[in-house]
């Protein structure tokens, strides 16, 4: 069956989206799903993402790694899927949604290319020697280096990422440097197994940990810097939890076309 897609990137991390609100698929092929993701042999992208309906929220988001697989939360693909609702009509400038993770509030430019995307709150952030671990929507190691512009991103991600604790479940693997007014951040992402131009849950786990190595308190505003542009995390912290969590950036539509699924 020939389905219309839309493609959309969020600071470089790119998804394929698809309207299943009236859409004929009826299961999902997993593997389908991993060969229209292929840079090579299908459309490209870091995830795919159906937009659905759901009787509580303007509208459910069902995630899909690179891999083909179904995936955990995906914070720039949430902006992505709130600009690709306002783009089809079904929200104005803020909403409601569904994710896997629970209910997310996003509020959208007038201009639909900026969104800001509540985060879960955070209440827990583990050591794992001198890194932090966290569960973000997704779980995400977080370690601070210097010289982060030179780091072999990929293999030093994916031997942590496929060490003896993480290899079973997987973590995402994030590596920043705090150059001063913003952080820094690079990301080996699960799912895509590669490192990404961007993660959203990612940049968002390494401001709150550095919050928090870093004693900072109060409403906190963090810009960050990643392969593929800026984004901003905003949060508030008394010291125990981390509340009115929001990641901030673009999400623009690259190009539409039709595909058979």
């Amino acid at each position: 069956m020939n389905i219309h897609f839309y493609k959309y990137q969020g600071a470089g991390n790119d998804f394929i989206l698809i309207d299943h609100r009236k859409s004929p698929i009826k299961n999902i092929d997993y593997d389908r799903v991993a060969q229209l993701c292929n840079r090579r042999f299908g459309i490209g992208a870091d995830g795919l993402m159906f937009l659905t309906t759901h009787p509580d929220y303007d509208f459910e988001m069902r995630y899909f790694n690179a891999n083909g697989r179904p995936g955990s939360m995906c914070g720039n693909g949430g902006r992505c899927i709130v600009a690709f609702a306002k783009h089809l009509g079904i929200i104005e400038q803020e909403t409601n949604f569904l994710a896997v993770d629970g209910p997310h509030y996003a509020k959208i430019s007038e201009t639909g290319n900026w969104v800001d995307l509540q985060m879960i709150d955070i209440d827990t952030i583990n050591s794992d020697g001198d890194a932090f671990v966290l569960n973000t929507g997704s779980p995400h190691y977080v370690k601070e280096v210097t010289d982060l512009e030179h780091l072999d991103v990929y293999h030093k991600g994916y031997e942590i990422r496929n060490n003896t604790i993480y290899k079973a479940e997987g973590i995402n693997v994030n590596f920043v440097e705090d150059q001063g007014d913003h952080l820094f951040v690079r990301t080996f992402e699960r799912g895509v197994e590669d490192e990404t131009y961007a993660c959203g849950t990612g940049v968002t786990a390494a401001a709150l940990s550095m919050a928090k190595q870093n004693g900072q308190t109060g409403h906190i505003k963090t810009p960050v810097k990643v392969l593929g542009g800026d984004l901003r995390i905003e949060f508030d912290y008394n010291g125990i939890h981390f509340t009115n969590v929001f990641l901030c950036g673009p999400a623009e539509k690259v190009f539409e076309g039709e595909l058979t699924f």
